[in-house]
């Protein structure tokens, strides 16, 4: 027990040195870190975790705190990784699918962009079926073309509204990317953060759209937020 408060003495007195504004306090707390860290999320604003980069294989066998924790806690959390040797520096990406119960998402999105002094970029993973069928998995944007992808656009469009009078500081840009959705927000490694929701455990949406950010948060190369979803209409 000495060592785990020596641990989380050193971690604050980092903090303040960082950051000597932000009022800090060191807590142990016993048991399963994955429960412990859940239950604390209950009352958080914000849960910020590191990442062992195990692989989707040894996740899958050995467990994952990092995983289990984001996708049981009631707050957003940030899963942060080494960028030592990596590229970074494009800002802030969301995934957005177009409805209602994404705008959380984007407005996390928005003000991590706004805190940061970041660009963000609100994305839409575009899967055109004619293009799959004749192999073309990735398809630049400026060539996607038709009513379909039209009103893709408007969409996107109509998800920032609001939200760009809210951050004014914010540089938004809208994309749409041909492909799969955690293919394209795992692409550009050079993204300071990466943003996406997570529907509860217990709805058929979980099942059916969790393993995309389950895929998100595996294979990223940044760090990665998972924003709380309500269930879908």
């Amino acid at each position: 027990m000495a060592a785990a408060h020596s641990i989380a003495d050193e971690a604050a007195a980092l903090v303040r040195e960082v950051e000597p504004h932000v009022e800090v306090e060191a807590m142990v707390a016993p048991g399963d870190p994955r429960q412990v860290l859940v239950d604390l999320s209950s009352d958080a604003h914000l849960v910020v975790m590191g990442s062992r980069g195990r692989g989707p294989l040894r996740t899958m066998l050995l467990g994952s705190v990092s995983s289990a924790v984001v996708k049981h806690a009631e707050c957003p959390v940030v899963v942060c990784r080494s960028r030592t040797g990596r590229p970074h520096g494009a800002g802030v990406v969301v995934g957005a699918d177009g409805t209602a119960d994404s705008l959380p998402v984007i407005e996390f999105a928005f003000r991590q962009a706004s805190l940061r002094g970041l660009p963000l970029t609100v994305l839409h993973a575009y899967w055109d079926a004619v293009a799959a069928v004749a192999g073309l998995r990735r398809v630049p944007e400026n060539l996607l073309e038709g009513p379909d992808v039209e009103d893709l656009r408007i969409v996107l469009s109509q998800s920032v509204a609001g939200f760009r009078e809210r951050f004014p500081d914010v540089d938004v840009s809208l994309r749409l990317a041909h492909g799969l959705v955690d293919e394209v927000l795992v692409r550009d490694r050079s993204w300071d953060l990466v943003v996406v929701g997570r529907h509860p455990v217990d709805t058929v949406s979980r099942v059916l759209i969790g393993s995309i950010a389950d895929a998100v948060l595996e294979r990223a190369h940044t760090a990665v937020a998972m924003v709380p979803q309500a269930s879908p209409s």
